[in-house]
């Protein structure tokens, strides 16, 4: 109060500092890595969908392997893929990512998405130009069934951030993919190691400068392509000059024997699954562990802040013999009738695996935070009901602590697009847009996510 002469009493208006002191809350800050995870042909919601409230739930069976990590779990239940517009499973696996519906290019299967997939917007934003490499692509037993080993619309998750948003194969030799990571870790091999780069290196700058000489006599249109071929290429070289960061945190997962793993076997598969690989189907587990534990270090390694990891495609046509199941998994899912005791015991697996996943995040110390704490991890999947190809309550879940993500909670949105799931996870890493993949499917961020 202010007094005056006579004790005439004047009030103050209203001033902020009058009020209950509020603790200050900072921005949190954007998610340094992103990785996301594909199972095929969805779940048996009910016995995956949690029970309890947001924060005092507990887990369905399927997800209750994740009990030990549940507090680093968001799951995000009742969303529908409302744009994966196209064949039944196709349209799922390029949605999941991009949010675009199933471009139709004249064939009976149609052709794959109209955008870029949200890894690929993450990867131009953290990573590219910034890390070894890009992102990292990684698949199990990939490309059964019909597609016979090759790129198809019905096993790409990845899609470039580019004007033609091309889908990229991911890398199936665990073999292949270990060397490139992990081999310059390797003090011994340094030598060799280093031969190898320059080998490659003059490799590329030799072919860089044909592609130069032969662009100068093209039109436009072909000069275009060949510049983001020599993109590529520049991509490429520039990743060889990199190597894993010497860290604490940074090692070499431990290289197991996969001489009993085909990852080429998808080229002799037949359509209907009848052809079975017995040994690369047995190996699967190990092999998956391995790609784990490779996609883990090359985040903790700094290689690059993006991987995906594709447990098989749309189809699944291999068998599951440490699961005492003979048949593919695409049989159990409907085409031998829907069997949802054996996809339960399937969907079950898989959590298992996603447990080892954020638990060797959880294991690596990046100074004071662990990786996982920095990161966010995205599992998904391309239909939500196996005997329907249903695609409303979709089974998603996110991991990790980065961008100020709030886990230990189970969160529902009724139908909403699943592309605001998608803008959401982008605003994660700093990206401030409001609509992502067709946005006619997509009417903004999901709210209570941080």
């Amino acid at each position: 109060m202010l007094r005056g002469a006579g004790a005439i009493a004047v009030a103050l208006p209203w001033l902020e500092i009058m009020g209950t002191e509020r603790p200050a809350r900072a921005q949190p800050a954007p998610a340094r890595r992103f990785l996301a995870v594909y199972t095929p042909g969805g779940t048996l919601i009910d016995r995956w969908r949690p029970t309890g409230t947001e924060t005092s739930f507990t887990l369905g069976p399927i997800l209750a392997p994740l009990a030990p990590v549940q507090d680093r779990l968001l799951v995000v239940d009742g969303l529908d893929m409302k744009s994966a517009r196209g064949e039944q499973h196709q349209s799922g696996i390029i949605a999941w990512l991009t949010g675009t519906a199933q471009a139709q290019d004249g064939s009976s299967s149609g052709g794959y998405g109209s955008g870029p997939s949200i890894d690929q917007v993450i990867a131009s934003r953290i990573s590219a130009g910034q890390k070894a490499k890009a992102s990292l692509q990684l698949a199990v037993r990939w490309a059964t069934g019909k597609s016979h080993g090759l790129m198809s619309p019905m096993n790409v998750v990845n899609f470039e951030d580019t004007a033609t948003h091309n889908p990229i194969p991911p890398r199936l030799d665990p073999v292949e993919a270990f060397t490139e990571l992990f081999g310059t870790l390797n003090p011994g091999a340094r030598n060799d190691a280093a031969l190898r780069l320059a080998r490659k290196r003059s490799i590329l700058d030799f072919v860089d400068r044909r592609y130069a000489a032969v662009s100068a006599g093209l039109g436009a249109a072909d000069k275009q392509k060949i510049d983001q071929h020599l993109t590529k290429i520049r991509e490429i070289e520039q990743s060889l000059s990199s190597t894993p960061a010497a860290t604490s945190a940074c090692r070499a997962p431990t290289m197991i024997d996969t001489s009993d793993y085909d990852p080429s076997t998808g080229l002799n598969s037949s359509d209907d699954g009848a052809i079975v690989d017995s040994s690369t189907d047995a190996a699967i587990p190990k092999v998956g562990k391995l790609m784990t534990d490779m996609l883990v270090m090359a985040l903790a390694c700094d290689i690059t802040a993006v991987g995906t990891l594709q447990w098989s495609d749309t189809e699944a046509k291999h068998t599951l013999p440490w699961l005492n199941l003979t048949e593919n998994h695409h049989f159990y899912q409907h085409n031998g009738g829907f069997r949802p005791a054996e996809c339960e015991i399937i969907h079950t697996w898989y959590s298992e695996q996603h447990l080892h996943l954020l638990q060797e995040m959880e294991k690596v110390d990046m100074g004071g935070r662990s990786l996982l704490d920095e990161s966010v991890v995205f599992f998904g999947s391309e239909i939500s009901d196996p005997a329907t190809h249903a695609k409303t309550d979709m089974p998603f879940l996110l991991a990790g602590g980065g961008g100020g993500l709030r886990t230990g909670r189970w969160v529902r949105y009724p139908n909403l697009p699943h592309n605001n799931l998608l803008v959401s996870i982008l605003n994660l890493f700093g990206d401030t847009r409001t609509r992502f993949g067709g946005l006619e499917y997509c009417t903004g961020p999901l709210t209570n996510l941080t």
